[in-house]
């Protein structure tokens, strides 16, 4: 191996029963380097990283680390070793504090072989001065910021010495400000010589933090190139097989009649005086910095929140919703922002996450439920949506993040809504899914559907909208036209300022 080689993997595959799941996979990785993973959902590289941090030992091929063979390992011998993971689903344990998170299972002893509680919490410290945190050790994990908890799954990362840190989906949850520290972090750690392996569907941040790019493609290793030596549309092309020419295929939809009016809607604390009309075919987006109050707003429309004051119109008529059900009853629906959270059902099939939402209409007058109607509205769904799925028996968990996405789309389709709310409908999914998303959003709004989407990816908002609100603070700080977008003014209302360039326009 060459000096500046710290990581190689040679020839790797795994077979699962039935599936081959990485076919002869290479890959090399330097020291001092932030080397990006990239690839559609499904594609090899959750199961690469698995085989690399010893969760899932390779069927064949070798892994060389620092110049050694390593054989027979699993997860503890390959942190002890330096190689270290940071996973998508962040696990904390809640009601243990900072310190016993950080120190689980190596926790430091006393001469008595009790743990010495001060000496860790004077190493987490230490710790936390390295990815800038100033928290206390005996502070809780329940009360902390996702973005915290992120910072400290990257100090554990780097308590165990690790010089491969694998990062996966490390911005999901982030603004842009907690964006621009971990990137300072991870500047610091490459600096050290660790090497970081990053895995995102992030396209324009591998741009900015990567030196390196590999995709994978059906278990197989595309290629890879230095960052710096591939355009963006070449990118696409190697993670998809095919061109996307158009990322977000918006069709020109006659917008029609006010479906949907908010007049002056308030909460005590996240919004205020809030009034907007959304037509159908029309797809209106909501844009602001995370915690500007645009998820509190629309789960307050959804009757999941409270509201202080304010009226809601449905085509001219006002209605009182006071719960999901009241907005469900009116022709709602609402996709979440965190489908894993509050939106999907694991462990159960995709045939139950479809109906759950509608299966009071399957019930006969014995009581009995319709089985052959329910699995022939789930199979049309899964058609019509094209889930991606080995059988509508298949626990939802097992598919791809695109495909849990299209399979709650399906859930409100089947409640044939007038207005359909879309919170973050892409988040963590690869551009592949994301244009499948993007295609079936416009069909429904040329369909006569009102759509609402929330969106923290300004071009995607921009890309399909027919019109933007902009939220600041809780409140509405300007209004744009298709005609007026730019990522500049957009940016400009969302940190509550008003660009001379459009007028000011609220």
């Amino acid at each position: 191996m060459e000096d500046n080689c710290l990581l190689k993997l040679e020839n790797i595959t795994k077979t699962f029963p039935g599936v081959q799941a990485l076919k002869g996979v290479n890959l090399t990785v330097n020291k001092g380097e932030v080397h990006a993973l990239i690839g559609e959902n499904g594609a090899g590289k959750s199961t690469l990283m698995k085989c690399l941090i010893g969760m899932q030992p390779p069927t064949t091929g070798e892994i060389w680390y620092d110049g050694k063979i390593i054989k027979d390992y699993d997860t503890r011998a390959a942190l002890n070793m330096g190689i270290s993971m940071i996973h998508q689903e962040l696990s904390p344990i809640e009601h243990r504090t900072i310190s016993e998170n950080i120190w689980l299972g190596r926790e430091p002893k006393n001469k008595f072989g009790f743990i010495s509680y001060k000496q860790m919490n004077e190493q987490t410290r230490e710790v936390l001065k390295l990815v800038d945190l100033q928290e206390e050790p005996t502070q809780l994990m329940k009360n902390l910021t996702v973005a915290k908890v992120q910072m400290i799954e990257i100090a554990k990362a780097v308590s165990y010495n690790a010089k491969v840190i694998i990062m996966d989906e490390p911005t999901s949850a982030l603004t842009d400000k907690e964006v621009e520290q971990l990137f300072k972090i991870i500047r610091k750690l490459k600096s050290e010589g660790r090497a970081i392996i990053y895995i995102s569907h992030k396209l324009d941040e591998i741009y900015t933090i990567c030196d390196k790019i590999t995709v994978f493609r059906d278990g197989e290793l595309i290629g890879s190139r230095d960052i710096d030596k591939i355009e963006l549309d070449e990118m696409i092309k190697m993670m998809v097989g095919r061109e996307v020419n158009d990322l977000y295929p918006k069709e020109h939809c006659k917008i029609g009649e006010v479906v949907l009016e908010v007049e002056n809607l308030s909460h005590t604390t996240d919004f205020k005086n809030i009034s907007f009309k959304a037509h159908a075919g029309e797809i209106l987006g909501f844009a602001g910095l995370v915690g500007s109050g645009r998820t509190q707003i629309m789960e307050a429309i959804f009757g999941a929140r409270c509201i202080e004051s304010g009226k809601i119109k449905i085509k001219g008529k006002e209605v009182e919703i006071k719960t999901p059900l009241d907005a469900i009853k009116n022709g709602m629906a609402l996709l979440t922002e965190d489908r894993r959270t509050t939106g999907i059902f694991p462990m159960l099939s995709v045939s139950y996450n479809i109906l759950c939402s509608h299966m009071e209409t399957y019930k006969g007058k014995t009581g009995l439920l319709d089985l052959r109607g329910m699995d022939k509205d789930v199979n049309k769904y899964i058609s019509s949506v094209n889930i991606k799925t080995p059988s509508k028996n298949t626990p939802i968990q097992n598919l791809s993040g695109g495909n849990q996405q299209k399979v709650l789309i399906a859930r409100w389709l089947l409640t044939e809504p007038d207005i359909l709310i879309l919170d973050e409908p892409t988040r963590g999914i690869d551009v592949g899914a994301k244009a499948e998303i993007y295609n079936l959003i416009s069909k429904l709004a040329a369909a006569g559907k009102c759509v609402i989407m929330i969106s923290s990816e300004l071009p995607e908002i921009m890309g399909m909208s027919d019109r933007v609100i902009i939220m600041h603070e809780g409140r509405i700080s300007g209004e744009l036209t298709k005609e007026e977008f730019s990522q500049e003014i957009l940016m400009t209302y969302a940190a509550g300022k008003r660009p001379e360039s459009v007028g000011g326009k609220r």
